[in-house]
Formats: structure tokens, sequence, C-alpha cells
């Protein structure tokens, strides 16, 4: 029922509007508004703050319908919960009455800051600082590649407190979009998801109270981490999204386009590749569920399967969209067609919320 209320809502308010989203690199307001007014921007707030109260499989639903015909609006509910996720983890009970009530209400999404342009994967090389000053912490440095950033009121941002003692040395802070001293960097020009800001986000003795630390000094970067080992199985929902609609799509061309006489969908090598694309994104999509309900059990292993699961769907997604173009030969080329945006959409799942050689590292620490 869940699926069924999502792909129609996607299908009527949000597909028609991708083409022209990734073509005019804007955001996709109308997405935003058909999910906020369906209550599906941010499945995952609990009840007790005013959210839907969504598992997490229940928000892998979400998103991978979404993906199915806009990856770029796939990024509402996805970020909105990788931005919230520190606060629903770590925060207080104070600062989760103050902004899970807004987000759940869809009064103002929620972004996460970790990266820097000199921290990557290395995110504990960070050098955003935070220091105290009497009731009062002040914020310095430059996040980068934020998604939703400008257009997100909440921030999730790490900064170290303590130089000298690396990932152990970070916190976790609330800011506000309209603190003093925030501002934002020009729109990335990027190859795909065009219709989701990735901007820079500057942080210039931005003053902000005591309380908008999340959980304990110098827990910052364990609270990013752990926030990861959940939101990256939304990132493998979003691949398995994007990768469903290409073959979604794909399989219909075939049946349609004809040449020496018969529909293409008749030739085995059309065939063998088809079956190819459903089967491997079957396992991914099975993958995928298990993690989302490891993450929701918090089971021991789950950081192992969050790191399979994006891994693994995301390189499925790649590979099922470049075959969709494939399929539909010189026409899968060409924008009139949507096979192309969603190969240009799936790149970025390889790299996002971790590239897919740190997953091989992180999967490698963590083996079951």
């Amino acid at each position: 029922m869940l699926r069924d209320a999502i792909r129609s809502l996607a299908e009527a308010k949000i597909g028609p509007f991708a083409a022209e989203v990734d073509e005019q690199a804007r955001f996709p307001r109308e997405a935003h508004d058909a999910l906020v007014a369906n209550d599906l921007h941010a499945v995952h707030v609990p009840e007790e703050y005013g959210g839907a109260g969504a598992d997490a499989l229940a928000t892998v639903i979400v998103i991978e319908e979404v993906a199915r015909v806009c990856a770029s609006s796939s990024l509402i509910p996805a970020v909105n919960k990788l931005g919230s996720l520190p606060v629903i983890l770590s925060g207080s009970e104070e600062l989760k009455k103050k902004y899970l009530g807004p987000l759940a209400k869809g009064e103002g999404m929620f972004s996460y800051c970790l990266s820097e342009p000199d921290a990557g994967s290395d995110a504990a090389g960070m050098k955003t600082k935070a220091v105290r000053d009497g009731d009062f912490w002040v914020l310095n440095g430059v996040k980068r590649w934020i998604t939703n950033a400008g257009e997100s009121e909440y921030y999730t941002v790490m900064a170290v407190t303590d130089p000298e003692k690396r990932s152990k040395g970070i916190s976790a802070f609330v800011v506000e979009k309209s603190d003093e001293g925030v501002s934002f960097g020009a729109p990335e020009k990027k190859l795909g998801i065009k219709g989701s800001p990735t901007r820079e986000v500057y942080l210039d003795n931005v003053r902000i109270p005591l309380d908008r630390m999340i959980g304990e000094e110098g827990t910052g970067f364990a609270t990013a981490m752990k926030t990861l080992d959940h939101t990256r199985i939304t990132i493998a929902a979003q691949a398995l999204g994007i990768a469903q609609g290409a073959l979604d799509y794909a399989k219909g061309y075939v049946q349609e386009r004809k040449q020496f006489g018969k529909p293409i969908a008749d030739f085995q090598g059309i065939q063998f590749m088809l079956a190819d694309m459903a089967m491997k994104l079957e396992a991914a999509r099975q993958l995928t569920y298990a993690a989302a309900a490891k993450s929701e059990r918090l089971d021991g292993d789950l950081t192992f399967f969050g790191a399979a699961a994006k891994c693994f769907a995301s390189d499925v997604a790649m590979e099922v969209t470049t075959d969709a173009v494939q399929l539909l030969g010189g026409y899968g080329y060409t924008r009139d067609y949507p096979v192309e945006r969603m190969m240009r959409d799936a790149k970025i799942t390889q790299i996002y919320e971790g590239t897919n050689q740190v997953q091989r590292i992180v999967m490698s620490r963590n083996l079951p």
C-alpha cells in the first residue's frame, strides 16, 4: 500500500517535472510541495515529535519510489534523514523538540555538513573550528558538497573543539540558515542530480548558544559515523529507484522498437541484457531491505550491511542505467529520453556518503 501510494504520487506530481528540473538545474519545488503535502518529506521523524514515525524500511521505499522518477527529488526525504539523524541519535530532548517538530511539519529541511575542501574521505582531517566563548560557541570554517545548501533551514555541522584529539576532538552542532555569519557559495555545476543544489557553506564567526551542541563535546565524529551506518542505506534506496526507473523504461522501449521486422525484445541478446539487469537489481534490493531491517533493529552487523548495500546497489545502478542507454541505442544518448539523465544521476551514488572504495574499507574492517 505504501509503495502504491508513493508511486502514484511520484508519477503524477514529481515525474512530469523531472526533465525540466534537470535541464534548468533548479530545485524541484513541485516535488517538495507534493512530498510535504502528503507527509512524505521526512517520514523517519518519530511520532512524539510530530512525525510519521516510519521505520527504516518504509523510509527506503519512499526514497526508492521517488528516485524511480526523479533522483534529485529523492534527496529531499534522504537528506532530511541524514541531516536530522544526529539530533535523533545523540541530541538532547530539548534539541529534538526544537528541530524535529518544524522538520516534520515541512517548515524547514535539514542538511548535513561533514565534508570540507581538504577533508573528504578523511573526514577527521577537518579544519572547521568551534571555540567556546562564555555562553556561546563560535564557529569558523568552510563545508563543501553540502546537499540542499541554501534551501535547508537547519544544518548539522561537525567542527573541531579540541585540535589535539583528532576524531575525538570533533563535536556536532545545529546551525540555522538565519544565524549571523552563515552564507553559501555558488551552486556546483554537476554531471547529475542537478535539481538538488550542492553548495559550500561558509561559517564566519557564527555564534550559537551552548545548547545547540548535539550530544557531549568530542562525540561529534562518532555520531557522524553512526549516522552514516543508517543513511548509507538511503543512498542504496536511491540507487535502486534510479535503476528501476531505467529498467522499466528500457523494458517498454524494446517491446516497441522494431528492427529486422520484429520488436528488438524478441532477440536473445536483448533478453539476456534485461535478465541480467533485473537479476542484479533484485539482488541489490534484497540486500538493501535486509540492511534497512538491521538499521531498525540496531543489529551489531549494521555497519557492514549499510556499507555493502550502498556499495552494491550503487554499482548496480551505474551498470543498469548504462545498459538502459545501450538498449535505446542512439535515442538513449539524447535528452529526449530519460535514461541518459538516470545514468548521470546514478554516478553520484557511487561517490557520496563515502566512496565505494571507502565502503570496501568499512566492509573489510567489519566482516560479519
